[in-house]
């Protein structure tokens, strides 16, 4: 989708919202603002130490930071909803270099019209980006890099449908029409048709005939879903659910994203929090040690577990 064609389209939806609202509070233009926002930033701790303990124990140490950053533009009948969700994260245990632990950029926005203010369903355009800060390694190896920032990088962009119900706390988007372009700018990791990228041809004496494609484009079916609620005093729960399937290859195998995340609530600035988070992508493969060199192999689930305690500010 080329850039100055999105912005037309945008524009033009603006623009319709503008007229809509203007019709009814153009003397308000000057003293209501249409824009809310909501920001989070936070900095997890953990941390064992031992000293001449009897039952063992490697004493070790971990931070991380993050921040969600939310701006909403309501319109008469328009919706444009935009998310960044940052999050970095270390670890440092006796005997080992510090090592990462956590490393996540995402940017969400979708854009909704719907035909009056009673309805709860959308027309909607999204738009997902997803990348890293920093190289990744399978420790204890780092000399290679399994990813790096923008290797991979995924961006989805579709049409569909959205239903946002404001008091339930709960968002679901269908959408039969999704561009999901993934990015590997790391020439290396394209040779090796990371994430599942075309990888390079070599001929008999190893000489590179073409190189390994740095981008793959995919048409299929998404399905997201975000709720968030509080469960019981002071815990709050939130549920993120991202489904994917391409029409080209291999219909009906489904990349899921899902990441579901318990808060509770000391104060107003401690929170403890345990997090879990599945990835499943067919593109994706595992990195294994193999008499002392680093192989690919098959699509494995990715499973990521948190437990913390930490101080968060919403500003």
């Amino acid at each position: 989708m080329k850039s100055p064609l999105f912005a037309f389209l945008f524009v033009l939806l603006i623009s319709t919202c503008s007229y809509s609202q203007e019709k009814i509070n153009f003397q308000k233009k000057d003293t209501i603002s249409y824009w809310k926002s909501k920001n989070t930033v936070g900095f997890d701790f953990n941390e064992i130490a031992f000293s001449n303990w009897n039952a063992g124990g490697v004493s070790a140490i971990s931070g991380l930071m993050k921040g969600n950053f939310i701006r909403v533009y309501t319109l008469d009948k328009c919706k444009w909803y935009n998310e960044l969700i940052v999050r970095y994260g270390v670890n440092k245990q006796d005997g080992f270099a510090i090592r990462k632990s956590d490393d996540a950029f995402q940017f969400n926005s979708t854009f909704g019209y719907r035909k009056d203010t009673l309805s709860n369903w959308y027309h909607s355009v999204k738009f997902n980006f997803n990348t890293q800060f920093t190289n990744g390694y399978k420790y204890p190896n780092t000399e290679y890099a399994i990813s790096k920032p923008f290797a991979p990088a995924y961006t989805f962009f579709g049409v569909g449908a959205e239903y946002f119900n404001k008091d339930k706390k709960i968002n679901v988007y269908i959408s039969p029409i999704t561009l999901k372009n993934t990015l590997v700018l790391d020439q290396r990791l394209a040779d090796q048709g990371s994430f599942g990228v075309v990888k390079a041809l070599y001929d008999e004496q190893g000489n590179v005939i073409s190189r390994g494609k740095n981008s793959k484009t995919e048409l299929g079916f998404l399905i997201t879903n975000h709720y968030k609620k509080e469960i019981w005093k002071n815990i709050n729960l939130e549920n993120r659910l991202s489904l994917y399937s391409d029409y080209i290859n291999n219909f009906g195998n489904i990349d899921v994203d899902w990441q579901l995340q318990l808060d509770l609530v000391v104060n107003q600035y401690v929170r403890a929090n345990i997090g879990l988070h599945i990835i499943y992508d067919d593109d994706i493969k595992a990195k294994e040690e193999v008499d002392g060199v680093q192989t690919s192999v098959g699509p494995k689930m990715q499973l990521k577990q948190v437990l913390g305690v930490g101080l968060v500010y919403a500003f």
